[in-house]
């Protein structure tokens, strides 16, 4: 596989809706498809298809250990509703209780650095770990979600992971995954429905303002992209400016 690959998935799928791709995705590459839950209202729309569809793509999570209780419900929710499995991810205990020990258990409000020190070792380690012999990535990256993920594509190519990385639902509107989400009644998190379009890490998120971007909440005393290293961009990739 090479960076050309994704050019090619966009030309062979571009007139497909997303369940049509889904399906094409887990046709070419089965159980070396991988969807990564964070149990957003966007992943849920792609978990619902997946599990209801039953494709045959692999479905993780993320327990970095600060979890909002919500989402832990949600989880539950999920498992119970499609009866079909999730692999669980945690960091490494040794690393958090070093980090835990040295720093502090709130270590992240005192720099950039310390919160993607973090992040790193909750977040991007149990991701490496969760896609290794994947050949793709699926998200739920959506372009309206934040300024910084507008640059994101249907497809590409991932180069720190040496595979593509497909965003299924990037292009649909947050009225489209409301939309979606009440047809369906797919789960979703409660916290919602109380000013938390994004939710991540309990001590790390907050409710939006009236105006903020949908991931205004993450990471609020910082002036960043509100991103965790996951979904970085390649270094070839523009950088959004800052506003």
């Amino acid at each position: 596989m090479n960076s050309s690959l994704p050019i090619q998935l966009d030309q062979e799928t571009q007139s497909l809706n997303t369940l049509q791709a889904l399906q094409w995705i887990a046709d070419r590459y089965g159980s070396k498809a991988a969807f990564s839950l964070g149990f957003g209202r966007e992943g849920m729309i792609i978990a619902d298809l997946i599990f209801r569809h039953q494709l045959p793509i692999r479905v993780f999570t993320i327990d970095t250990g600060r979890l909002f209780k919500e989402t832990q419900d949600l989880f539950y929710r999920v498992a119970a509703r499609y009866q079909s499995p999730i692999e669980l991810y945690f960091p490494q205990g040794v690393e958090v209780e070093k980090l835990v020990s040295q720093k502090g258990p709130m270590s992240f409000y005192k720099s950039v650095e310390n919160r993607k020190e973090c992040c790193e070792i909750r977040k991007v380690r149990p991701l490496k770990r969760a896609l290794e012999g994947a050949e793709v990535w699926i998200t739920g990256l959506r372009k309206g979600q934040s300024e910084f993920r507008q640059q994101f594509a249907r497809f590409e190519w991932h180069s720190g992971h040496q595979l593509v990385k497909f965003n299924p639902v990037i292009d649909w509107t947050k009225e489209e995954v409301d939309a979606y989400i009440r047809a369906h009644q797919v789960p979703y998190n409660s916290l919602h429905d109380k000013g938390f379009p994004s939710v991540g890490c309990a001590p790390c998120t907050r409710a939006i303002q009236p105006g903020e971007e949908e991931r205004a909440g993450r990471w609020w005393w910082e002036d960043s992209h509100k991103e965790c290293g996951l979904h970085a961009l390649s270094p070839s990739t523009p950088q959004p400016n800052r506003r």
